[in-house]
């Protein structure tokens, strides 16, 4: 039984430099606790969140019974992040559009909503304006920080940019940055955005419309490579929708698998963003903390102090398990204590959101070991 959840927000007048230039001031961050901060304050685990998640991780709010977190299966009460031990922290970041500043707010120079003028983010702008909200919150190491997929890059980046901060990083279906084909991706669904007539330069608030048609099919695109082949079809295969017989229509949804992609963008484009969707997608391609050392991934993470467990899984083809071997050879190579779990799962990139004995043993065995660490 899930508990119940609160957002919080904390606003910073003050302004927060931005890697691509300028910076962001009189900001708010949203935010959600779970657990009890230890008199020492050495039991947090900070929680990083994907694209299109935000700070709600686990429990669900009092008046919405169904409003499960979206890492509810990992995180609360004897789970494999148990919040009985550990104080656990969920950050919305900057740019989106579940509570904190983003591209539908106001801009306090202007008087105007943000729209496209929202400054761009990176992973690197995420982890220090979460850095400030820890520290408000009194919180100076932590013992572990968390998160997979886009995550996974702020928890990598978070032992590179505050190594002192970090007693354990757990990086769950990541990369150390994107490749050729995921930028690709991403480009296509952007893409299919801006180029919705509804968009209108990324200021379809002034006209009072959201650009559902490019949203769709960005969410549609996205969600593909979320998935295996091997899901996809044993949960849709070639079945047709209704009956037995093809319609031989190019405008009807004829395949389970289309009315699946379909529901699945209407309701993306129903809650999303579409500047937050530009923004989130930008900060994943940029992300490549290897840039500055030539490419060597190696030298790159020689800044981490950390202790490391990573975890792929097989069917993966997005951020693909030798991605992550990418990351231990790295730390290896530079002699720190890495743990790895390649779990052979069928579920695609999606698998590190699902329920798996395996994964959640690692993770939970992992997380004892702090746990046991603190005296928690």
């Amino acid at each position: 039984m899930s508990f119940i959840a609160t957002p919080q927000f904390l606003s910073f007048p003050e302004a927060l430099p931005l890697k691509g230039g300028g910076s962001l001031r009189d900001y708010t961050l949203a935010y959600e606790t779970y657990g009890r901060l230890n008199a020492d304050s050495s039991n947090a685990v900070l929680v990083c969140h994907a694209l299109n998640a935000s700070h709600h991780v686990a429990g669900v709010y009092e008046d919405q019974p169904r409003s499960e977190g979206w890492w509810d299966n990992m995180i609360g009460p004897g789970k494999p992040v148990d919040t009985n031990r550990f104080f656990v922290i969920g950050i919305n970041n900057l740019g989106s559009c579940f509570g904190s500043t983003g591209p539908m707010h106001l801009n306090p120079d202007t008087g105007e909503v943000y729209g496209a003028d929202f400054p761009v983010v990176t992973v690197e702008d995420w982890v220090n304006a979460q850095a400030l909200l820890l520290d408000r919150l009194g919180i100076g190491q932590l013992a572990a920080v968390l998160g997979g997929s886009l995550g996974g890059m702020q928890a990598l980046s978070w032992t590179l940019q505050y190594p002192e901060r970090v007693r354990h990083a757990v990086v769950v279906a990541s990369a150390p940055n994107l490749t050729a084909e995921n930028i690709a991706f991403n480009e296509v669904a952007r893409r299919a955005i801006v180029t919705d007539p509804d968009f209108h330069g990324g200021h379809f608030y002034r006209h009072g419309v959201v650009p559902k048609r490019g949203l769709r099919i960005a969410r549609m695109i996205g969600h593909i490579t979320y998935l295996s082949d091997d899901v996809m079809n044993e949960k849709f295969g070639r079945q047709l929708r209704e009956g037995l017989a093809p319609r031989y229509s190019t405008q009807d949804i004829e395949f389970q698998i289309e009315s699946y992609l379909r529901y699945q963008g209407d309701k993306f484009s129903d809650y999303f963003d579409a500047n937050t969707y530009l923004l989130i997608t930008r900060a994943l391609d940029y992300f490549d903390p290897a840039l500055a050392h030539g490419g060597n991934l190696t030298l790159a993470l020689a800044r981490a102090t950390a202790r490391f467990m990573l975890v792929s899984f097989t069917t993966d083809w997005r951020f693909s398990p030798a991605r992550s071997r990418e990351i231990v050879k790295a730390l290896l190579d530079n002699r720190r204590d890495v743990s790895y779990a390649e779990i052979d799962a069928p579920h695609g990139h999606d698998a590190f959101l699902l329920d798996d004995a395996r994964y959640h043993g690692v993770i939970g065995a992992y997380f004892n070991r702090i746990a046991e660490e603190l005296g928690a």
